[in-house]
């Protein structure tokens, strides 16, 4: 297998894309906005999350490999996410790269490739939430 040394996860790491994961969900169990759509354990979230972001970032496809393709919107379609809670995830993922000081190009593409997927799982209508609330 060739290297890809340029790739956005090998910028970061695995290490340091843990640790972003794991800062990331520690705030996300904790916001008032996002912690009902998620379990109360974390443990195999975190896992698929790692997995996917690795793929995401241009490492191994090891979330394909056992999950099959990733087909975000239609695995998010089951939950009510409006805009704010897009805001609100994306919010919880700026703080995190905050906590393990990912900084520079890398951080900013990526962020900006996290709000264009972030913005694209809204299925809700901010109204609808409200009366369902």
């Amino acid at each position: 297998m060739v290297e890809k040394p340029n790739m956005p996860y090998n910028l970061i790491g695995e290490k340091k894309l843990s640790m972003l994961v794991e800062a990331f969900y520690h705030r996300v169990a904790r916001h008032p906005e996002l912690s009902n759509l998620f379990p109360d354990d974390l443990t195999e979230t975190e896992r698929k999350q790692k997995q996917f972001l690795t793929q995401y970032l241009g490492g191994p496809p090891v979330y394909t490999e056992e999950h099959g393709h990733p087909m975000l919107r239609a695995r998010h379609l089951p939950f009510p996410i409006t805009e704010s809670r897009a805001k609100a995830w994306l919010g919880c993922m700026h703080e995190a790269m905050d906590d393990v000081q990912l900084e520079g190009p890398v951080r900013d593409d990526f962020f900006h490739r996290l709000a264009l997927t972030a913005h694209h799982m809204v299925n809700t209508d901010e109204r609808e939430q409200s009366d369902i609330d």
